[in-house]
C-alpha cells in the first residue's frame, strides 16, 4: 500500500509499505481524508521545528478519517463501512501523568507522524490504517473531510478549556489559519461576546470573519491596528496566540487586561517573553498541547451542528499529487486548509 513519507526538507515522496493487519481491540482503517498540518509542513519544509529534526524516514499525517475495512477480536462498536474520525493521541495509560489524568501530558506518547522521539513515530498517510478501535470516533453523518478536521477542533477545544469562561469575555486571537479559525469557532461556541482576529494574510482573515470574527486587522497592512486596545493597560480578556511568533506573543500581552489569560499554541520555537509586563499587569500565561478527551467531544459537535468546520476545507487533492497538496498548504494566500484524498 501507499504512503506518503517526508525524508529531509522538501524530499516528500508516496512509497509502498507492507500492510498490517488488525489485532485484538484493532481496525483497518481504509483512509478517506488526510489534513495537511502545520506540522506537517515543518517537516517538509524545515526538516522539524525547534529542536525536533528528522533523522529517518518518517510518515507523516494525523488529521484523518476513513472507513473501516475489518475489524479485530473483540470489536463490537464499530463495522466494516462505518466512517470513524480518528485520533492521533495514544497515551501509555499507564505513566504518571496518564494516572493523573494529563493523558496529553504521556511520559511515553505515540503521536502519529513525530519526530520527537527516536525511532520517529510513524505518521497516518497511508492507504490502510490498523488503529485501536478507543482512537476511533464515529462520525456518522459528517463528510470525510469533515471528520478529518477533528483533530485540529481538539486542539482549539483543549485550548478553549484550558482559558477557562469564556462567557461574555472579550477575546484576541494572533494568527488566523486553521487553528486561529478553529478557536474563533470554539471561543464563539464557548460564549465570547467579542472577537477580534489578527494576521498578515488577507486570504486568512477573510477566513476569520466567515468563522465569526467581529473584527479583523490586517497587520502587514497597518502594524499599529492594535494599538488603539492598549489604553487603560489593555481591552481584551483572553489572547489566544496561535502563531509561535514573539512579536505577535508581545503585542498581544500589551492590549490584555490586567488579569487576563494568554493561551500559548503556536509552536515556533522558543520565544522572547515581556515577563515584566506579565508581572506588572498579572497575567497568567498557560500553554496549550495537544488533546486526548476533546477528540470524541469534537466530533460530537460537528454532528450536532454546533460547529461548522466545512467552510475552511479549501483544498481536495489525491494521493498522487501528495506534494502538490503540501504547496498548495504551504501558500497561505490561497489556502486555509488543504487534506488529501486517499479515496
Amino acid at each position: 500500500m501507499k504512503a506518503i513519507v517526508i525524508h529531509a526538507p522538501k524530499d516528500l515522496r508516496v512509497e509502498d509499505i507492507a500492510p498490517e493487519i488488525p489485532g485484538p481491540g484493532q481496525v483497518a482503517i481504509r483512509l478517506a481524508a488526510g489534513g495537511v498540518c502545520g506540522s506537517d509542513l515543518h517537516y517538509y519544509n524545515h526538516g522539524g521545528f525547534g529542536a525536533v529534526r528528522i533523522k529517518q524516514p518518517m510518515i507523516l499525517g494525523h488529521e484523518v478519517s476513513g472507513y473501516v475495512a475489518a475489524v479485530g477480536d473483540g470489536v463490537e462498536n464499530l463495522a466494516v463501512g462505518d466512517l470513524v474520525a480518528v485520533s492521533p493521541s495514544r497515551p501509555c495509560g499507564q505513566c504518571r501523568y496518564c494516572a493523573e489524568g494529563l493523558r496529553n501530558q504521556c511520559l511515553d506518547m505515540r503521536f502519529y507522524g513525530s519526530a520527537m522521539p527516536f525511532p520517529h513515530i510513524q505518521g497516518a498517510f497511508r492507504e490502510v490504517l490498523v488503529a485501536d478501535v478507543s482512537q476511533c470516533a464515529k462520525a456518522d453523518g459528517l463528510t470525510a473531510g469533515e471528520a478529518a478536521m477533528a483533530e485540529p477542533l481538539s486542539v482549539c477545544l483543549h485550548a478553549t478549556r484550558r482559558a477557562g469562561d469564556l462567557l461574555g469575555k472579550r477575546v484576541l486571537i494572533t494568527g488566523a489559519g486553521p487553528i486561529g479559525a478553529l478557536c474563533i469557532l470554539a471561543a464563539r461556541r464557548a460564549g465570547a461576546a467579542e472577537i477580534v482576529a489578527t494576521d498578515l494574510e488577507l486570504n486568512a482573515l477573510s477566513y476569520a470573519t466567515c468563522a465569526g470574527a467581529d473584527r479583523v486587522i490586517d497587520m502587514a497592512k497597518t502594524p499599529d491596528g492594535l494599538d488603539a486596545y492598549g489604553a487603560d493597560k489593555g481591552y481584551f480578556d483572553v489572547l489566544f496566540e496561535c502563531t509561535g511568533v514573539a512579536a505577535a506573543l508581545a503585542g498581544g500581552i500589551n492590549v490584555v487586561r490586567p488579569r487576563g489569560v494568554v493561551m500559548q499554541l503556536g509552536l515556533g520555537g522558543d520565544m522572547t517573553v515581556p515577563v515584566q509586563a506579565l508581572t506588572a499587569k498579572e497575567l497568567d500565561l498557560r500553554g496549550s498541547f495537544r488533546f486526548h478527551e476533546e477528540f470524541p467531544m469534537a466530533v460530537e459537535m460537528m454532528q450536532k451542528g454546533l460547529i461548522d468546520v466545512a467552510p475552511l476545507i479549501t483544498h481536495t487533492m489525491p494521493l498522487a499529487d501528495a506534494e502538490a497538496a503540501f504547496r498548495i498548504a504551504n501558500d497561505r494566500s490561497q489556502a486555509m486548509k488543504a487534506q488529501i484524498a486517499f479515496a
